[in-house]
């Protein structure tokens, strides 16, 4: 019926077959930023929050976050990473997340680094709303992905 990957031939949904895929070492970065007032800028990066650390709360969710991604995006395999980082950069009007899932597996990781990007940026706002409740959530994207059977990708500047 379908050439749709998650799709059988009956048009049913259905979560990929990659039992027959060879493992490979797989990464994916994805990136994104929280705009904000030079109130709440200055509350994170002063340390002086009325919820405490907003980087070390954003940091410990993107982690936790890309870890359950199986479990919150639909047909998307749950895998076993060997690591995540969460990074972080304070600018002028907000901060920049930097997210970087990793392992030796079957399928991509892809998911796993913008879910640990965007459940940080939700964590900042929720940590810091009560100082600016108008800050926006932006450019959420994958930034690059390596190995695979696609092989290499990186985001067109």
């Amino acid at each position: 019926m379908s050439k749709l990957t998650h799709l059988d031939e009956a048009g049913n949904a259905h979560m990929v077959d990659v039992g027959s895929k060879a493992a490979t070492r797989r990464e994916a970065v994805a990136t994104g930023r929280i705009t904000m007032s030079s109130e709440a800028v200055a509350a994170i990066r002063d340390g002086t929050a009325a919820k405490g650390d907003v980087i070390a709360a954003a940091r410990i969710a993107g982690i936790m976050a890309a870890k359950k991604t199986g479990e919150l995006i639909p047909l998307c395999h749950p895998l076993a990473l060997d690591s995540v980082t969460i990074d972080f950069e304070v600018t002028a009007d907000g901060v920049e997340v930097t997210a970087t899932a990793a392992l030796s597996g079957k399928t991509g990781v892809e998911m796993e680094a913008l879910t640990g990007a965007s459940v940080s940026l939700l964590t900042i706002y929720d940590m810091i709303k009560s100082v600016d409740k108008a800050m926006v959530i932006e450019s959420v994207h994958l930034v690059s992905k390596t190995g695979g059977k696609s092989g290499d990708w990186h985001y067109p500047k």
